[in-house]
């Protein structure tokens, strides 16, 4: 790293915070805060749902995929998301934004005491923190990572530096500030992967080392399933990502929760998707192409950062590693911002001995305390990362398996093919889910397919078979099932 990468690096956090202080200026009320006043446009919403979605762990964990097995990693994560975020849209997207039309939900879990109980909407609410917590450490641990190869930096002070800025603006600025730096981060880590992709395949030869390239791989980098990625395995990412991208990742939630109609959370998630399909090709281009330049590397995980310090000119390695902080950045702050709306609208109620709601500057204190805290919690918890499995073992092995029984309630609560299953049902699933995971992990020797996939699939079959005999149906739950299957508000869309 020269002077110049530094520099850029510096410009990039100032620019995060400035954004985080013009965006304290558009936040008057927890409204405000944790739903945009639900007034944030599609193309907003869309980008910042897709820089939400994902991490520099794509630069670390799954660089090293891509190192050792190759095209594999865009089969199996890259098109489940696209696949998953492409049927939300249609199904689960604009059923956010008619919760908060017509139940002014602030947070995503608000909905279940209504749709369930307050018993269960509280178990479902500590239960997420719990798991987000993990997920967002590893993301804080990833970019440490790289930030330890470009500039020496030991990992604490890697998680310091990240973390300390993204808890100034989103602190301070809420989902604004989180959505407004999604997009600029968008465009830096466009430029910068863009810059990256053209270095690269000019250092193969020039256009033709797009298909070329694969010869001079190892035998095998050009399959669609390789190693333990089998199709199986694709397929249990495929059911995990649409419990996790239509709303079970809390903070994705909240992109189409922000939406001013439900037409307009759709057209958000379609644009998503479209860019989960088509961006990773150019993202994961460089990874792939790894072996050739380092035939044998010991850290496959520092695979990208090395072609970056390699290949990169000073001012443009900068860019780069900006980039790589960008998706951290994104996602990590928009799960504060959720678990904190979590907090605050679902939990505090409750521990103050009653379920009365904070007035509007109240709770907008919670709120900021909440994401202070949490954010701090999440960084001790990226510095003992590797008590968990390093970055890949807190993302998949933890946080991929568990993720779904978690959302399983809380997504398919939203349908009214489910509306028959009540809070035992969701109680027992979510059990039953855990359960598996933990048989997975102590007892059986399954295949990384059925550990990841197995929680959330007998999670969603307890869910609906509780469901069946016991045919809890509740008035209150009708009437939410009426108002989710229309499109009252969507004619209000100004798009």
């Amino acid at each position: 790293m020269a002077a110049i990468d530094w520099l850029i690096l510096i410009l990039y956090f100032l620019l995060m915070i400035g954004i985080g202080v013009w965006s304290y200026r558009r936040v008057g009320n927890a409204e405000d805060y944790f739903t945009a006043g639900g007034k944030m446009p599609w193309w907003l919403a869309g980008v910042s749902h897709h820089m939400s979605g994902y991490s520099a762990a794509v630069f670390v964990a799954y660089a090293a995929v891509a190192y050792q097995y190759g095209f594999t990693i865009y089969v199996w994560w890259a098109v489940p998301v696209s696949i998953a975020v492409f049927a939300g849209a249609f199904t689960i997207a604009p059923r956010w934004t008619r919760l908060r039309e017509h139940y002014q939900i602030g947070s995503p879990l608000e909905y279940l005491s209504t749709r369930y109980n307050v018993p269960t909407h509280q178990l479902m609410a500590w239960s997420g923190i719990l798991l987000k917590v993990f997920d967002i450490g590893a993301k804080w641990a990833a970019i440490a990572i790289l930030l330890q190869v470009f500039t020496g930096l030991p990992l604490s002070a890697g998680i310091l530096l990240s973390g300390g800025v993204s808890l100034i603006y989103s602190t301070i600025g809420g989902l604004w500030a989180d959505a407004l730096t999604d997009f600029a981060q968008f465009l830096i880590q466009l430029a910068a992967g863009i810059a990256m992709f053209v270095i690269v395949l000019a250092n193969l030869g020039g256009i033709g080392a797009i298909a070329g390239m694969w010869s001079r791989l190892p035998a095998g980098h050009s399959d669609l399933f390789a190693g333990p990625y089998t199709l199986w395995f694709a397929l249990a990412f495929l059911l995990i990502d649409f419990f996790s991208y239509n709303g079970g990742t809390w903070n994705l939630a909240q992109r189409y929760i922000a939406a001013p109609s439900g037409s307009e959370a759709r057209k958000a998630a379609l644009l998503s998707g479209i860019l989960y399909l088509f961006w990773p090709l150019v993202l994961f281009y460089p990874m792939w192409a790894a072996p050739i330049f380092f035939p044998h590397l010991k850290q496959p995980d520092q695979s990208y950062a090395l072609l970056a310090t390699k290949f990169l000119p000073h001012g443009l390695t900068g860019l780069v590693l900006a980039g790589m902080f960008s998706h951290t950045m994104a996602m990590t702050t928009s799960d504060a911002n959720a678990i904190s709306s979590v907090f605050t609208r679902d939990i505090f109620p409750r521990l103050r001995g009653k379920w009365t709601m904070l007035s509007s500057r109240g709770e907008l204190i919670v709120a900021r305390t909440t994401t202070l805290v949490l954010v701090l919690l999440t960084m001790i918890v990226a510095v003992e990362q590797r008590a968990f499995g390093g970055v890949l073992g807190l993302l998949v092995s933890w946080f991929g398996a568990l993720v779904g029984p978690v959302s399983v309630a809380m997504l398919l609560g939203l349908l009214p093919a489910f509306r028959n299953s009540g809070p035992a049902a969701a109680i027992v699933s979510l059990m039953a889910g855990v359960f598996t995971f933990a048989l997975d992990k102590t007892v059986f020797d399954v295949s990384e397919a059925a550990q990841q996939g197995l929680p959330v699939l007998v999670s969603a079959i307890v869910f609906a078979v509780t469901g069946w005999c016991t045919r809890n149906r509740r008035p209150e739950v009708e009437q939410m099932m009426e108002v989710l299957s229309g499109d009252s508000g969507d004619s209000e869309s100004p798009g």
